[in-house]
């Protein structure tokens, strides 16, 4: 299953939902040792987690996550832009057709063989979600030994400045340029996974998309 979803509410109602607070916590806090904030001992929630923030899931229908991802324009308050934009040369993005990408959390229960698979997907879902509603480009900011690999998922990046010390270590940002080229590169580069899927869109982004 792959669901689109929108918005958090402080008592994490939605099975699915509280599945992925739970997994960032056991990803970013228990296994990285990151300093974020929980809520309720259990789930891995920041202010970026807003009525307004779209999320990518993964999951099972049980409620089972799997793997996800945030979405955040950058005409808004980000990560990059509220914390790391001295990782930028020439200042972090700040436009619509630009969104960030954060919190790629894959399920620390789920199998090796299972990661790159659902890994895939969601990199394939945020293509297809930026194709259909208008973003030019995704940045994130991620450890410097990860750059390498996500410049190898076949999308065009650029570093946006050279990777910097961090106290949880070097981190570097990054913008991902996203055309019509994208989903025959990432196919090339073995990353693009069209696995047909029921997708769910929260009915508060309309049926056009992003409103």
């Amino acid at each position: 299953m792959l669901s689109f979803e929108q918005g958090v509410s402080a008592r994490v109602p939605d099975a699915l939902m509280a599945d992925m607070y739970r997994d960032r916590k056991r990803v970013f806090i228990d296994l990285l040792g990151w300093d974020l904030p929980v809520l309720d001992d259990k789930f891995e929630i920041d202010q970026f987690d807003s009525p307004d923030t779209l999320y990518l899931i993964v999951g099972q229908p049980d409620g089972t996550h799997l793997g996800s991802m945030r979405l955040l324009p950058t005409d808004r308050p980000t990560i990059i832009g509220d914390f790391f934009e001295h990782l930028c040369d020439t200042g972090a993005p700040r436009s619509g057709q630009v969104w960030e990408l954060s919190r790629l959390c894959l399920s620390p229960r789920i199998r090796a063989a299972e990661r790159r698979g659902v890994r895939n997907r969601l990199l394939t879902s945020a293509v297809q979600f930026a194709l259909r509603n208008g973003i030019s480009g995704y940045c994130c900011v991620t450890h410097a030994w990860y750059l390498p690999e996500v410049m190898a998922y076949g999308w065009q990046c650029r570093p946006l400045g050279l990777p910097q010390f961090d106290p949880g270590g070097m981190v570097g940002a990054l913008e991902i340029s996203i055309n019509e080229e994208t989903p025959r590169l990432m196919a090339e580069a073995g990353t693009w996974d069209e696995t047909p899927v029921q997708t769910y869109v929260d009915a508060a982004l309309g049926e056009g998309g992003v409103q």
